[in-house]
């Protein structure tokens, strides 16, 4: 009696793996563009952030006032949110935070493209760094909704790069077995990892609908 096997090539081995050592994993095309999709659009956000909290603060040392192109109305207003306290909590504005992060996420995705493969402690440690990403945006978008009563739409775009990142990086742990989960789990995102980010920014919409309905275009 023959055996049939079943390769999963996103877990194949790659030709340079030596005897004994860690099994190495790559991505596929749609994952590594989606990183520097993803990468790109945090990074544009928090560079047009960086650039007008820097206008902003040479407006105020002018004795002027600078509004950002963003700020629609009271609601939707950049200024407001680059002008809290929350904009730089770690005691230097936030964006320069993203323009790191959001670099190494571009920088993986490209290393993705040219067939890199990597061991499991690197994919964790990436997991990691977009978990911290998550729960970051998560206690910002708290903020912005609830303590500051403002809206940022460069902050917007920067919520939904990280929170699609996350989802699709710690898809690919859990399918190749670098996080535990049981069978079904692993059978859903191997089909359906786009539900969870969507499902995420769509919990994200309706709170904000909720918190301000058709004041946001007011």
């Amino acid at each position: 009696m023959s055996k049939t096997t079943v390769k999963d090539v996103s877990t194949e081995h790659g030709p340079d793996r030596t005897a004994g050592g860690p099994r190495t994993v790559g991505g596929s095309r749609a994952l590594a563009l989606l990183l520097v999709i993803t990468g790109a659009a945090g990074l544009l956000a928090a560079w047009v952030i960086t650039i007008d909290k820097q206008k902003i603060l040479e407006a105020k040392l002018a004795g002027k006032t600078y509004t950002p192109n963003c700020s629609l109305n009271p609601i939707v207003s950049c200024g407001n949110v680059m002008e809290s306290k929350q904009a730089a909590v770690f005691g230097f504005p936030n964006p320069m935070l993203g323009l790191v992060a959001y670099g190494i996420v571009i920088c993986v995705g490209m290393s993705l493209l040219a067939r890199a493969r990597f061991p499991r402690w690197y994919w964790l440690t990436f997991n990691a760094g977009t978990l911290f990403g998550v729960c970051f945006v998560t206690w910002l978008q708290f903020q912005s909704l609830y303590r500051i009563n403002a809206l940022c739409l460069w902050c917007s775009l920067a919520w939904v790069a990280t929170i699609t990142a996350f989802w699709y990086v710690t898809s690919v742990n859990v399918r190749n077995d670098f996080l535990p989960a049981p069978r079904p789990v692993k059978n859903f995102l191997a089909e359906f990892t786009w539900v969870l980010p969507v499902t995420h920014c769509g919990v994200i919409a309706m709170l904000i609908l909720t918190r301000w309905g058709s004041s946001l275009w007011a």
